[in-house]
């Protein structure tokens, strides 16, 4: 039997009301790396750093040192294990509890989507 990543949503028993639409496409992996946040907000730009808590094909936990509201979108900016340049990516806010935000990824280009992708893979052997 394999060992995978713990996912709640993933393993949500429907037959208890749980929103089918609202589990996750993609697991999640526990990830620690130092996360920047830029939004753009109307009255002024706003910055914030982090650390993520998980990490998956689809999107990112990550916590701030301040709050975003859910719907807003961030530029996020990060380093994932293995070197490399920082990764650069939009998403949207999709929940936030305090300082913690689950982010989903927008539009990612060929070589985000393969690096987010390897990044996974690796993550879900323990290799990371």
């Amino acid at each position: 039997m394999t060992s995978g990543p713990t996912d709640p949503a993933k393993t949500a028993d429907t037959s208890k009301g749980v929103d089918p639409s609202r589990q996750r496409r993609y697991p999640r992996y526990p990830l620690d790396v130092r996360v920047s946040a830029k939004v753009f907000r109307e009255d002024a730009p706003i910055e914030l750093w982090g650390r993520s808590i998980e990490f998956g094909q689809d999107g990112i936990g990550i916590t701030l040192t301040g709050e975003l509201k859910p719907g807003e979108v961030a530029t996020l900016e990060l380093t994932l294990p293995g070197g490399g340049a920082p990764l650069k990516i939009r998403a949207l806010v999709r929940y936030q509890d305090g300082l913690r935000h689950g982010f989903e990824f927008l539009a990612r280009d060929t070589i985000q989507r393969d690096a987010i992708r390897r990044t996974c893979e690796l993550l879900a052997v323990g290799r990371l």
